[in-house]
């Protein structure tokens, strides 16, 4: 009965908490499919962490509270975000909401498969309050840490950062939270404490202003999109202040480059015209729209993109937000 206990109490808090960030997801971002794979790299990382560890630690010749402190969490922080770093390399995060919730799920698997090894493996003779603490302090930091890590890259991408600029700053900053932690500077019932109130709170702040950043990127955006396509599609662009500005093109661009930017700039409403409807379809629960040529479209949308170039580019900013964000929509319309 012991047994049981001890393994609730260190399995069940990071996993309903998980649980319950993904039930607030009202847009349906998350993919089931990608949150499990998250949740089975963390695993992952803990059993690398485990064997990269003692091989470190024995390099180094430190004592175990010395590099718990100082090594461990750089060592253990790195592993857990490679998930993040690469879903957001792929393009398949693109607001805060999803970022946080595979962040928190490649964490709660790493502490999963590190309070089952200490459980079971170790077999450890501890109270319930020592697997109290993990389940509620631990396993939450190890969530709460590499979720924050998502959310503080999201806003470096979303602010047109390099991306090592955007990586960079939420790793310092988690493996300093870890650090802290692994030094045990409270006591450990008022960290736990700490954790597990603080970090909801954050979350909740998190999810709110994703979510009206949401409803205003798809209200407005799209009536614009909207009356901006259909003013090319009846000849009526010219009339327009976008129009203007690419008639003001002529100036500096050959008339094939003006082609291709005309022909990338319409293709590229159109498609985010219809990822937004399949935002508002999934928000709503009604059945995606799916059209046979939408692959075909996005591989177009690619190569106009590499004809245009980075001066292209460029010029379109105005009239096309190439950040991260907008990449990734287009790239939502392929499931």
């Amino acid at each position: 009965m012991n047994a049981v206990m001890e393994l609730i109490l260190s399995l069940l808090p990071v996993l309903l908490f998980l649980f319950v960030l993904y039930l607030l997801d009202s847009f349906k971002l998350v993919k089931g499919k990608i949150l499990a794979v998250s949740l089975l790299w963390g695993v992952v990382a803990a059993l690398l962490s485990y064997y990269t560890n003692n091989w470190l630690r024995e390099q180094l010749n430190l004592r175990f509270e010395d590099f718990s402190r100082y090594i461990a969490p750089l060592t253990e922080e790195i592993l857990k975000v490679l998930m993040v770093m690469y879903l957001i390399s792929r393009k398949k995060i693109g607001f805060s909401i999803d970022a946080v919730i595979y962040g928190f799920a490649a964490g709660a698997g790493f502490s999963l498969a590190e309070n089952m090894f200490y459980l079971l493996i170790l077999n450890t003779e501890t109270n319930l309050m020592i697997w109290l603490l993990r389940g509620f302090g631990t396993a939450m930091m190890h969530g709460g840490c590499t979720a924050l890590f998502a959310m503080i890259t999201m806003d470096g991408i979303n602010r047109n950062k390099p991306r090592w600029m955007a990586f960079l700053p939420g790793l310092i900053i988690v493996v300093l939270i870890h650090s802290i932690f692994n030094h045990f500077f409270l006591n450990p019932f008022l960290q736990t404490a700490l954790i597990f109130i603080i970090l909801p709170l954050i979350f909740i702040v998190v999810f709110q202003k994703s979510n009206a950043m949401l409803q205003n990127w798809l209200e407005i955006e799209f009536n614009t999109e909207v009356e901006m396509l259909r003013m090319i599609r009846q000849g009526k662009i010219s009339h327009t202040k976008a129009g203007n500005y690419l008639i003001s093109l002529k100036q500096h661009f050959s008339p094939e480059m003006l082609v291709d930017m005309h022909c990338y700039f319409s293709l590229y409403l159109e498609l985010s015209i219809k990822a937004k409807r399949n935002l508002m379809l999934k928000e709503n629960g009604f059945p995606l729209i799916e059209e046979a040529d939408i692959t075909a479209k996005l591989m177009e949308i690619k190569l106009l993109r590499k004809q245009i170039g980075k001066l292209g580019e460029l010029a379109l900013q105005p009239l096309v937000r190439m950040n991260h964000r907008e990449l990734w929509k287009l790239n939502l319309l392929k499931s």
